[in-house]
């Protein structure tokens, strides 16, 4: 049987498409795209150094060395006030809905790492909070961001790595300069 070959660009784009073109490889290189592939290897990179550091307790370490914490657990990791939240304030924070925080508030509860508590201010609201295991895993997540910064820059050097930073920022709408000043050197 004789193989197919990959489909090409019509010599004649259908009507109605006239930016239609022969090379179309920048649906795979654009910028969104490249962020994208970006921001997944570096929340990989971040949950590998995190799956090997000694300091995480080893049933967490497990978990994520088997994949069954991901980067949308991290969202809690990221978002979490140290003195703790409103389960609709964490969401609104990671950019989630409720419902999808409600379940990744639930995996990491049973994971030992947040607990729920009555809300002082408000008998019927309760509020997210980091228990010391979980503090530990905020720390193991602070070294590993550390470290996969440090060898973004060794990878594509400093310079480089601050100037995408601010751009960053400020694509994001955020001031850069603390990146800059922190990290630079």
């Amino acid at each position: 049987m004789a193989e197919s070959s990959p489909p090409s660009t019509p010599a004649h784009p259908p009507s109605g498409v006239a930016w239609a073109r022969a090379d179309d490889g920048w649906r795979q290189t654009h910028l969104g795209r490249l962020l994208g592939h970006a921001m997944r290897r570096f929340d990989a990179r971040v949950l590998e150094l995190m799956a090997h550091n000694v300091e995480v307790p080893l049933a967490l370490s497990n978990l994520a060395a088997r994949d069954q914490v991901t980067a949308a657990h991290v969202h809690i990791t990221r978002h979490l006030a140290l003195s703790g939240d409103r389960l609709t304030d964490l969401a609104q924070r990671a950019g989630m809905t409720k419902q999808a925080m409600a379940n990744l508030v639930d995996q990491c509860e049973a994971w030992g790492l947040v607990t729920r508590e009555a809300d002082p201010r408000d008998a019927r609201a309760r509020r997210v909070s980091f228990t010391p295991t979980g503090l530990a895993w905020l720390q193991a997540f602070h070294d590993a961001v550390a470290q996969a910064e440090a060898e973004f820059r060794s990878e594509v050097g400093n310079e480089v790595a601050t100037v995408v930073a601010i751009g960053l920022e400020a694509y994001a709408g955020g001031d850069a300069q603390w990146l800059v000043r922190d990290r630079a050197g």
